[in-house]
């Protein structure tokens, strides 16, 4: 497996991969109306102008990504880090998360945002030291859930 960064070109196929990851997370949360699912392939080549993309390939294929950019000084907001259904368990998530950080390695914290019933993600961001700060109520179904780790 390579991980390196993602350019525009690899936009389409990245799309492809967050719209197979998070169907299990609006399958959670019974809502397949949430921005992940429903982004368009020019809403995230536009993402490529503010936020880094990073690729995990195997074999020619992109089997998981992750997005970070600078949001405010010092902290750096990571986003939609994805894995392919067939290769989660194996590292790829935290390698992915261990590579942007480095990547950002200047930054004062991270910061990374989840669904209060999503209790993998809870539990990854949790073992990769983030904690959680905040909870906030977005729908009567759904809280966010923002944790951060500090550099």
């Amino acid at each position: 497996m390579i991980i390196e960064k993602a350019n525009i070109t690899d936009a389409e196929e990245i799309l492809a991969l967050q719209k197979l990851c998070y169907i299990s997370e609006a399958e959670i949360y019974s809502d397949h109306t949430i921005p992940p699912l429903i982004q368009t392939l020019d809403e995230i080549k536009a993402e490529f102008q503010e936020y880094y993309f990073l690729k995990a390939v195997e074999e020619g294929k992109i089997i998981g990504s992750v997005r970070a950019r600078i949001s405010e000084p010092g902290t750096c907001y990571i986003g939609r880090l994805i894995v392919h259904p067939d290769f989660q368990n194996q590292g790829i998530g935290t390698t992915l998360m261990g590579e942007i950080e480095k990547i950002f390695h200047e930054c004062e914290r991270w910061e990374l945002i989840t669904g209060h019933l999503s209790e993998k993600n809870i539990k990854l961001y949790e073992k990769l030291n983030y904690n959680i700060f905040k909870t906030e109520k977005l729908t009567t179904d759904l809280n966010l859930v923002y944790l951060e780790k500090i550099n």
